[in-house]
């Protein structure tokens, strides 16, 4: 499970934000991941993109929302699968605060993509304007999205848990959610069809004549990155550019892993 492979980025987003890992009997176990029957085809790319033995099965039940429900649900039993998982950061049993990005290098866009599928929102608010949003317990998670979207659009969140239940709650909105989107709903990505759907409904939306501007992105620079990748420290670094750290570490990796072009020498 390669995590700067796209579609196992996304996977194993989904999986954190989504999917619930149990431990049995010795060294029984398994993954499951239950969700709406319209969702149906993106467990199957799951099951193409897993080498070991799963199953979906269907079930119809009663829900406070609904007297007829159809869910279906994705399980996965192998020890060397279940193994691979729990050491790239899928923890076992309650998850919801515990869960953050990997460690190891993945590709962001898709990973974030995985994790605002399963626990976000994408389309529009009551009043017809565009939004992005991310409901999740996790600190780390809610940083996050945080430095990602301020390094693709440049504005800025501080997440806060709210009073009610201590749930971070990211929103995005305007020409800002569109370009989150853009950049997280590209073209033939892995994604639910019905938010990818919602994602590229955004583009058509046009700020009303009178509203105030939106916030304009702070470009990196060549010699920003310069900096960066001299001083190598995403910390270090967001004193001296007066940029923040998870900004700094965002773009450290992409210029590392080749996803944006390294500045030439002055």
């Amino acid at each position: 499970m390669d995590l700067t492979v796209p579609e196992y980025a996304y996977m194993f987003g989904f999986l954190q934000a989504d999917g619930h890992l149990q431990r049995g009997a010795g060294q029984k176990g398994k993954l499951t991941v239950e969700l709406n029957a319209r969702d149906v085809d993106v467990l199957k790319e799951f099951q193409k993109l897993t080498p070991f033995y799963s199953s979906i099965t269907t079930r119809d039940r009663s829900t406070n929302f609904s007297e007829a429900h159809t869910s279906v649900t994705w399980s996965l039993c192998s020890l060397e699968a279940r193994t691979k998982l729990s050491a790239l950061g899928l923890p076992y049993g309650r998850k919801s605060r515990t869960i953050a990005p990997p460690r190891l290098a993945f590709s962001s866009p898709d990973y974030l993509r995985g994790v605002i599928d399963a626990d976000g929102s994408v389309g529009y608010t009551g009043k017809g304007f565009p939004f992005i949003s991310l409901t999740t317990a996790s600190t780390a998670m809610a940083s996050y999205i945080c430095g990602y979207a301020k390094e693709v659009t440049g504005a800025e969140r501080i997440p806060k848990r709210n009073s009610r239940d201590g749930i971070y709650n990211v929103l995005y909105t305007m020409e800002v959610a569109q370009r989150l989107a853009a950049e997280l709903y590209y073209p033939g990505c892995l994604s639910l069809e019905r938010k990818r759907a919602a994602a590229s409904s955004l583009t058509t939306w046009v700020r009303p004549a009178g509203m105030r501007s939106a916030y304009t992105k702070r470009r990196w620079t060549d010699h920003e990155d310069r900096i960066l990748l001299k001083i190598n420290s995403p910390t270090a670094a967001a004193v001296a550019l007066g940029r923040t750290v998870q900004s700094c570490n965002l773009r450290l990796w992409r210029l590392r892993s080749g996803q944006v072009p390294r500045p030439g020498s002055e």
